[in-house]
């Protein structure tokens, strides 16, 4: 169905890589992304981790550093400007990120639901408790909570592990009048599942992406260019 007026109120956001391209942060499954170059069964599994820790935390270490070292776009610029606006109306915009960079955050979004973890936090296998991590990881550090050495690894769900907060997500989606997804591929699940999902309710639906996504043909209506573009320019009009 066409996106019309009256405007939604609650709008879903599903943001992927491609939000954080123009970042500098490459996407995972394109040609030339990251699972391209390497393989995920090495270095993004528990398996991997318990195999050759040192490999996986250096992995992630090195994407840690470029992850503080990028700066936020113009996409998610008008993202954290559109929760304002939509919050001083009385609205919502639900914020569900598939990246595990915190540039939406540092864009000025408030509320963001990571749902494949957090780069910059880590994880101890011993005792399951979460902490700030803006720095590498070493199998020689002790976890700062329960003090286990060797058992810390990045707070991010690897191949084989359940996305966080889908309860939350599940409860979002289905109070929401709009479900919008930016710079997904539309491979990766449940993640990609979301927009039938959103269809099955009669919430409209529309992608926003560099090109077309593996669910295309599931959308209403679709924007393709740049995120830099494209999402400041479709926001505004539901917040104009």
């Amino acid at each position: 169905m066409p996106l019309r007026a009256p405007f939604p109120k609650t709008v879903f956001v599903l943001t992927g890589a491609g939000v954080s391209a123009e970042s500098g942060l490459g996407p995972f499954r394109d040609r030339g992304g990251m699972w391209a170059r390497f393989d995920p069964m090495r270095l993004a599994t528990p398996e991997a981790f318990a195999a050759d820790p040192g490999t996986v935390l250096d992995f992630y270490n090195l994407r840690r550093r470029g992850a503080v070292a990028a700066a936020p776009n113009p996409a998610h610029v008008a993202l954290a400007q559109a929760e304002a606006a939509l919050a001083e109306r009385g609205g919502r915009l639900f914020l569900c990120t598939q990246n595990v960079d915190d540039l939406h955050e540092r864009a000025g979004s408030r509320a963001v639901v990571h749902m494949h973890g957090e780069l910059l936090k880590g994880r101890c296998t011993a005792c399951a408790g979460t902490f700030p991590c803006p720095g590498d990881l070493d199998v020689a550090d002790a976890c700062p909570l329960c003090s286990a050495v060797g058992t810390s690894r990045p707070d991010v769900v690897w191949f084989g592990e359940m996305p966080h907060h889908l309860d939350a997500i599940q409860a979002a989606l289905s109070a929401a009048d709009l479900f919008v997804a930016i710079g997904t591929s539309g491979a990766v699940y449940p993640a990609a599942g979301y927009v039938r999902l959103a269809q099955a309710r009669n919430i409209p639906t529309c992608e926003l992406n560099a090109e077309p996504s593996d669910n295309a043909n599931a959308f209403d209506e679709a924007r393709y260019g740049p995120a830099s573009e494209t999402v400041p320019a479709f926001l505004a009009t539901l917040t104009s």
